[in-house]
């Protein structure tokens, strides 16, 4: 982990209030100036403009909407209600543009089953790229806010006096003044530039009494190797080096902190329909060494298709990382936070040649299982997206780079509701998520990644203390995007709503923070909760039954070793709900009949001794559940797969059913899957009774 506070960083230079030079010639004042691209930068800019205050839209690149117009158009989210304001905005105006039968030009409108297109709804959460730029452009036109090109400089790019933002400076000499700013970026440059507190990396644990943060090589069972791979250039010769991508030496102490960051990658918008796909580009310096890895993950016998291709209109993708080898670049974006422009690009530029390559492999090189090359060749980069770089995403997806630390740090403790935050501007409701860091050599001798978490939250609150820097450190900043926030808590706020969400806030707050005449410290809550009501923002809801509803069984009533949803590992986007039936705990998850094979819950626990355990299921039936479950149970002799059809009810064993007695050492997990279901597929419980 690094801290960072006034004077150490390395990105910008400061020139406070008396700064003998003269200064560049000065734009108009403005009541509110925005700083970056993300889709945070926008809503922030378009709020700002509605509450009829000046607004200068400052956005480094020539193209807006960061990762929600750069490829990620699956969005996640986790419970939906979360998200109202102008995030909720934004994807009703998705709805209203794929309601008309023009936008469909690859497939029929009603042939398409992605996320958020049903029948009733009013919203929809998958949407191609330019469909996403074009929304923002149109919501920045009707507001007459024009974004400004320029990038901060590194030298004499924040002026100062004291503790608050005179003007920002850009590479060519630009200034732009004003009363508030919002750095709206993915790395936190104007935040860091203007001496705010802030770390990169993942916290100890012992730092905020979490247990999800720092090293987590116990937890890393997702993406992962699922045989041994040997990691030696010459097999079983640690003397001839490690493969590309690996390490040398151990992951680290459980649970301590170091300034590893989540893997990057590009969201790839790819396509199988031939008039429209382009074939995987070869990178002209292109290394088969680098892909050693994945083919010898292949002969050890992992022939998964090592990606996860979310279907989009119009025959598109979303395409993910997935599984051990695949497009994440696991150790690459180590560097990139605190680097200048030149070493981000040359970071990005490795990013793209790995990625590139990788799927110019996996679609041509002949130690590739068949199978998989066959699958990847049916697919290229989307021909009407991103042409200008010829189909290839122009935004990486930087998961993680600085957080600030303020006066209100949110932690995993937050994201499972034992501390709740009093003072809201919006609502997490994503799993704790976080992509691996680092690839290692165990003490056998195989390869392993390390860093991969996957923890389920409830529906949170994000406090406004979170969004705005420590009292006495700069008064008129926020950062909705690069907020303050551990390693881990970061891993469930990082979505993309809730960065649109957060970015709308920070404007309300700052155009109050200007009528008042005050800090941005010391802006009233009662009256900012008031305005961020007015504005449909969804400040908090909870998941605990109404009086008089139904109230689920409490797991500690339940004999034997009981696992709730709450304790399970998720893949994928669930919603836990409580509309029917009798559930364990304060609720169940579906996973909204969407994205089905990408998504998955795990049940896993520690057992007080090895033997025959008889493993049940527990379910809430429906005539709209799935028939045809796929459930996974992992025992000490393999794994055993039974099919469940969740319109019936469990019976005999309340809400369980009972799915027979293993063999187990001193785990156990079984796992609810999704893959070739039609209908809603529930995850409540599992119940693990020793057998005599």
């Amino acid at each position: 982990m690094i801290a960072r506070a006034l004077g150490l960083a390395p990105l910008f230079a400061l020139i406070g209030g008396g700064c003998a030079s003269p200064a560049p010639e000065s734009e108009p004042r403005a009541d509110v100036v925005v700083y970056g691209d993300t889709s945070a930068a926008v809503i922030a800019a378009v709020q700002t403009a509605r509450a009829g205050r000046s607004v200068v839209l400052l956005a480094p690149s020539a193209h807006l909407g960061g990762l929600s117009s750069g490829g990620l158009g699956a969005t996640d989210i986790g419970d939906k209600r979360a998200i109202g304001g102008m995030s909720r905005e934004f994807y009703r105006r998705i709805r209203a543009y794929y309601d008309d039968e023009s936008a469909w030009k690859f497939e029929a409108r009603d042939a398409f089953r992605g996320r958020g297109h049903r029948p009733g709804e009013d919203t929809a959460w998958t949407f191609e790229p330019h469909v996403a730029e074009r929304i923002f452009d149109e919501m920045l036109a009707e507001t007459g806010v024009r974004a400004v090109r320029g990038r901060l400089a590194r030298e004499s790019g924040v002026r100062l006096d004291g503790g608050r933002i005179l003007s920002i400076r850009t590479e060519r000499g630009r200034v732009f003044p004003g009363a508030m700013f919002i750095d709206a970026t993915y790395e936190g440059d104007l935040m860091a530039a203007a001496g705010v507190s802030y770390t990169v990396g993942r916290e100890p644990n012992a730092t905020y009494g979490e247990t999800l943060n720092g090293v987590q090589a116990e937890r890393a069972i997702h993406h992962q190797f699922t045989e041994p791979v040997d990691p030696y250039v010459v097999p079983g010769d640690p003397a001839s080096g490690l493969l590309f991508g690996i390490q040398m030496g151990g992951p680290g102490e459980k649970g301590a902190g170091d300034d590893r960051v989540q893997a990057y990658c590009f969201r790839i918008c790819a396509t199988d329909v031939p008039e429209n796909r382009l074939p995987w580009p070869k990178p002209a310096d292109y290394d088969p060494a680098h892909y050693e890895l994945l083919l010898r993950n292949f002969e050890a016998g992992d022939h998964r298709l090592p990606w996860n291709p979310v279907r989009m209109p119009n025959g598109k993708t979303d395409s993910n990382n997935n599984f051990a080898v695949s497009t994440d670049f696991i150790g690459a974006s180590r560097d990139y936070p605190e680097a200048d422009y030149a070493t981000r690009a040359r970071i990005v530029a490795d990013h793209e040649r790995w990625q590139k390559g990788l799927l110019w492999t996996l679609a041509n090189h002949p130690r590739v299982p068949d199978q998989v090359r066959e699958a990847f060749s049916a697919f290229g980069l989307a021909r009407d997206e991103f042409p200008e770089t010829d189909g290839w995403p122009r935004q990486i997806y930087v998961r993680e780079a600085r957080r600030m630390v303020s006066d209100y740090v949110m932690t995993e403790h937050n994201a499972q509701r034992r501390i709740v935050a009093a003072d809201s501007v919006g609502m997490g409701a994503y799993n704790m998520d976080s992509h691996h860091v680092q690839r290692y050599v165990t003490a056998a001798g195989a390869v392993r990644n390390e860093g991969d978490v996957q923890v389920r939250s409830l529906p949170y609150p994000i406090s406004y203390r979170s969004i705005v820097p420590r009292r006495g450190e700069c008064t008129n900043l926020f950062t909705p995007v690069c907020l303050s926030a551990s390693h881990i808590a970061f891993g469930s706020i990082r979505m993309e709503p809730v960065f649109m969400v957060l970015g709308q806030s920070s404007a309300i707050a700052a155009c109050l923070a200007l009528e008042l005449g005050v800090a941005v410290q010391d802006v009233p809550y009662d009256a900012l909760r008031e305005r961020l009501v007015a504005a449909e923002q969804v400040l908090d809801f909870t998941t605990e039954p109404a009086a008089g509803a139904a109230v689920g069984i409490r797991a500690e009533t339940l004999p034997g070793i009981v696992v709730d949803d709450t304790q399970a590992t998720l893949i994928g986007d669930w919603t836990m709900s409580t509309s029917a039936g009798t559930w364990v705990g304060p609720g169940y998850l579906h996973d909204g009949d969407e994205g089905k094979g990408t998504k998955s819950v795990r049940f896993e626990t520690p057992l007080p001794r090895p033997g025959r355990y008889e493993v049940r299921l527990a379910w809430t039936p429906h005539s709209n559940r799935a028939g045809t479950v796929p459930v996974a149970i992992e025992h000490a002799t393999g794994t055993s797969t039974v099919v469940l059809d969740q319109r019936e009810a469990p019976g005999g064993t309340g809400p369980f059913r009972s799915l027979g007695v293993h063999q187990f050492g001193t785990t156990a997990a079984v796992v609810v899957g999704t893959l070739g279901t039609t209908g809603y597929v529930v995850a409540d419980a599992v119940q693990f009774l020793p057998v005599p």
